[in-house]
């Protein structure tokens, strides 16, 4: 314990690891008695602070080191006063540099920044220069004072109502967003969909219908680039947010998705990774668009096939859901005879010997049924697979 700070109940914790419960654990109660934290202020516990600083002085000899006086939080009259005085594009930069220093300190400080109208200057920031066209001296301050800022933002880790806050206000955010990922550079555009991933986790379903096809070109955009392990699972799981809706699953179609995923599939050996994937290609063999576009890549089946009862039950679970709309909607006399060259209907059989989910199960074996007169007696299928063969 080097911060020790007493909560409204009485109890005295490290500011650090009550900060982490409260602020990133988004817990309200005391841990040691459970009671309500609606206001979760920290009172600084000076006396205990001493005796610790204390005890460390006196066991010097022993190797222990005596850490300095914790510096205290920020105030709100403190940032009001730091964004007053941001007025050109280099007092900006100074401004959000030591905001970023303070926010680099506690979870209370970027608390305090949050409620302070912090957020409304770095998103004005953003926008101004995104919605600003000239190339002089002085845009470049700006667009390094926007970078800043979406670094900045990002690093708040906003709270659900900050978030929910940060969409109402602002109509032209996800429109900058775009911009940025649209020409900035690799790290203001890995910013830029990590904000977008936070912001569809709070999101109602007005706002998230109403994503325009431009952000899904740039998501595909960056899933291709692959910046980095991290913004690209960033991407899949922004996909996974808003592709439940059928009118954002065709915008993601026609910005070319699925090739994309089915390549990304292909190369990819991570398992989260790979279950996220199949995750997307599943949404969007949910629409005839997607379906027909899976259907081209020369290695769409093949590759989902293989994933099965590889990967994890979650993947395999997904694949075969996927298979399942094919089948059912897709199923042409190629597709047919493609899915039993390729193995699909060999990796089908054995999905019904061994150990799966009870729906997994039960698509695996209503694909097999609906087609059993084509793929039944076929050569291509190992003796060892036939018993497993529902009858249709």
């Amino acid at each position: 314990m080097k911060d020790p700070v007493t909560i409204p109940t009485g109890i005295t914790y490290d500011r650090e690891s009550i900060e982490k419960w409260i602020f990133s654990g988004n817990n309200s109660t005391c841990p040691v008695t459970k009671q309500d934290l609606s206001d979760p202020d920290l009172t600084p516990n000076h006396t205990l602070r001493r005796l610790i600083q204390s005890w460390c002085s006196l066991n010097a000899s022993d190797g222990i080191e005596r850490f300095p006086t914790p510096r205290p939080p920020v105030n709100k009259a403190q940032i009001v006063k730091l964004l007053n005085e941001a007025k050109s594009p280099q007092s900006q930069i100074k401004c959000l540099r030591r905001l970023k220093s303070m926010a680099s300190i506690s979870e209370t400080n970027k608390r305090c920044i949050e409620v302070s109208g912090a957020v409304e200057f770095l998103v004005s920031l953003i926008i101004s220069n995104t919605n600003r066209p000239s190339l002089d001296d002085e845009f470049c301050d700006i667009t390094r004072a926007s970078d800043e800022a979406l670094s900045l933002l990002f690093s708040l880790q906003l709270t659900e109502s900050g978030l929910k806050s940060l969409i109402a206000r602002n109509d032209g955010f996800f429109e900058s967003l775009t911009k940025i990922m649209q020409r900035g550079n690799y790290e203001s555009r890995a910013y830029s969909v990590l904000l977008l991933k936070s912001v569809s986790d709070v999101a109602d379903p007005f706002h998230l219908t109403r994503m325009k096809p431009e952000i899904f070109i740039e998501l595909v955009q960056i899933l291709q680039a692959q910046i980095s392990s991290k913004t690209s699972k960033t991407t899949l799981q922004l996909l996974i947010n808003a592709c439940p809706w059928g009118r954002n699953r065709v915008k993601a179609v026609e910005a070319g998705a699925v090739p994309v995923l089915i390549d990304l599939l292909l190369e990819s050996s991570e398992k989260r990774e790979i279950e996220m994937v199949l995750m997307v290609l599943d949404q969007m063999c949910d629409c005839a668009e997607g379906r027909s576009e899976f259907l081209k890549h020369g290695a769409g089946l093949a590759v989902v096939s293989k994933k099965i009862l590889r990967v994890s039950k979650v993947a395999s679970e997904r694949a075969v859901r996927m298979l399942h709309s094919i089948c059912k909607f897709s199923s042409s006399v190629s597709v047919v005879h493609e899915m039993l060259d390729v193995g699909v209907v060999a990796k089908l059989c054995l999905v019904l010997q061994v150990d799966c989910a009870g729906k997994t199960k039960e698509r695996a074996r209503e694909i097999l049924k609906s087609h059993a007169r084509v793929w039944r007696n076929s050569s291509c299928l190992p003796i060892s697979l036939i018993s497993s063969f529902p009858s249709s």
